[in-house]
């Protein structure tokens, strides 16, 4: 069997701050707080939907609570695609990748009734054959648990690790996978800082770097 490749979601595949961004707003001018810019909200993204809005809050000065991040999920899930695209290249690479063989699977943070809502309207879905969402197991990356899965749900050991940030770096290393760092994502630190097997910036490269990976 060819190489499987697990992929990270925000970020990595596409580009979902500006969705996150608005309804971040529409949730703060319910709440009658000042808009976060989209630097802002960028900064906030990595670590699953309640770390998402544990930050927003606190940059507002408003107090947590479940039902803040009840009403942030509700308004987010009422249009989760909003703004977001693929980055450039994505559709072609993971195209090619699975019809070379390759088994292809996710690994996110993002709850996962939004991931496949995401993947089907840009009718990707059928690429996958594991996709683990923020939400499907009680850990979230960067513990190994959520990754492990991934792995496991296509029938195989190990993976090429595809991700944008410190989180993903760290999750490849907890489960002993190698990492592929797309460095035009959300990372926060430089490229040299963080563990990773290679790194890319463009979409075109990666399959030569998957076929280099699986000598």
């Amino acid at each position: 069997m060819a190489l499987a490749v697990v992929f990270d979601l925000d970020g990595t595949l596409i580009d979902s701050a500006p969705a996150l961004l608005s309804a971040a707003n529409t949730f703060l001018a319910d709440e009658g707080a000042e808009a976060l810019t989209l630097a802002e909200l960028t900064g906030f993204i990595g670590n699953g939907v309640p770390k998402l809005v544990e930050r927003i809050v606190k940059a507002r000065d408003l107090g947590w609570s479940d039902a803040a991040l009840a009403r942030f999920s509700d308004i987010y899930q009422t249009d989760p695609v909003g703004p977001t695209m693929l980055y450039p290249g994505v559709e072609t690479c993971l195209r090619q990748l699975a019809a070379a063989g390759h088994p292809l699977g996710i690994c996110t943070n993002k709850p996962e009734a939004p991931t496949r809502f995401i993947l089907a309207h840009f009718g990707l879905e059928g690429l996958f054959g594991s996709v683990i969402g923020g939400d499907t197991l009680t850990a979230r990356k960067p513990d190994p648990a959520p990754l492990q899965a991934a792995i496991a749900g296509l029938g195989v050991e190990c993976a090429l690790f595809v991700g944008d940030s410190e989180v993903d770096c760290a999750t490849a290393v907890a489960a002993g996978q190698r990492m592929a760092l797309f460095t035009k994502g959300y990372r926060k630190r430089p490229v040299a800082e963080l563990p990773h097997w290679a790194a890319f910036d463009d979409f075109g490269a990666l399959p030569d770097l998957v076929a280099r990976a699986a000598r």
